[in-house]
C-alpha cells in the first residue's frame, strides 16, 4: 500500500510543478440524474434497484469543489449517501492533464456494521491524454488508509478510455482493480462499457452502461439505464 500512497503523492506534486496557471471566474453547475442501478466499482449500492441522484460543483482557476448524493439500499437502515470533493485540476502539456484531490464518503443515516463506521475518505491523482480531441485514455489511482467499513487501507487503479462517436455520442469503457491490504483475498476486478447520447433539443444525457465484477460479494453483470441532465 505504501507504493500506492507515493504514487498519490507524486501525482499530487506535478500541481507544484505546473506554472503559469490564471486566475477565472467562479463557476458554479449542478446535475441530476435517475438511474435504474447505482453500480460503484461493479458492486451495485441500490440492491439492484433505481436511485436518483444530484451535485452541485464550484470551480475556479483549477480549484474545485463540491458535492454529491444518491439514495442506497444496503439491506439495513442506510438510505442515502452524500459525498464531499475537492481538488485541482489543469494541464502539463496541450494533450496531457491531471487531477488530484480528496473525497469523504458519508452516509449520514447507517448504522455501524460490526462495530465498523461506513463513512471513509479517499485521496487520489490521475492523469489524462486527449488524441485529437477523438479519444481521450485516463489512468488513476485512490487511496483510503481505512476503508468502508474500517477494514483497512485500500488502493483503487483505473483505466478508462472514451471514444467521441459522433457530435452528440460518446462510447465509454472503464477497468479498475480494487487492492485491500488486509483482506487481499477479497481484491477484485471490475469493468464496464457505455454509451451517452446529449440529447440537443432537451439539454438531456442519455446513458446506457454495461458493469461487471469478479468480486466475491456481487460476482455478476448488470445492464444500467440513466438519464440527467446538466445545468
Amino acid at each position: 500500500m505504501k507504493q500506492g500512497l507515493r504514487a498519490v503523492v507524486a501525482l499530487g506534486a506535478i500541481v507544484a510543478s505546473v506554472t503559469g496557471v490564471q486566475a477565472q471566474e467562479a463557476e458554479v453547475s449542478a446535475n441530476v440524474a435517475l438511474t435504474t442501478n447505482y453500480v460503484y466499482r461493479g458492486i451495485t449500492q441500490t440492491d439492484d434497484g433505481p436511485a436518483i441522484q444530484g451535485g452541485f460543483d464550484v470551480s475556479y482557476g483549477g480549484w474545485y469543489g463540491g458535492t454529491w448524493a444518491s439514495s442506497v439500499d444496503f439491506g439495513d437502515d442506510t438510505t442515502m449517501e452524500i459525498d464531499f470533493y475537492g481538488g485541482y485540476a489543469g494541464s502539463i502539456t496541450e494533450t496531457i492533464s491531471y487531477d488530484v484531490g480528496a473525497i469523504y464518503y458519508a452516509y449520514p443515516d447507517s448504522p455501524d456494521i460490526g462495530g465498523g463506521q461506513q463513512d471513509f475518505y479517499e485521496i487520489y491523482g490521475g492523469l489524462s491524454k486527449s488524441f485529437g480531441g477523438v479519444l481521450d485514455a485516463g489512468i488513476s489511482v485512490a487511496y483510503s488508509p481505512e476503508f468502508y467499513g474500517e477494514t483497512g487501507e485500500s488502493l483503487y487503479y483505473l483505466g478508462s478510455l472514451s471514444y467521441a462517436a459522433g457530435e452528440n455520442v460518446s462510447v465509454d469503457f472503464t477497468y479498475g482493480v480494487s487492492s485491500f491490504e488486509e483482506n487481499m483475498n477479497q481484491d477484485y476486478q471490475d469493468y464496464s462499457a457505455g454509451a451517452t447520447y446529449s440529447c440537443p433539443k432537451t439539454g438531456l444525457d442519455l446513458g446506457l452502461t454495461y458493469y461487471g465484477t469478479t468480486a466475491l460479494m456481487d460476482n455478476t453483470s448488470t445492464l444500467v439505464f440513466s438519464v440527467g441532465k446538466s445545468m
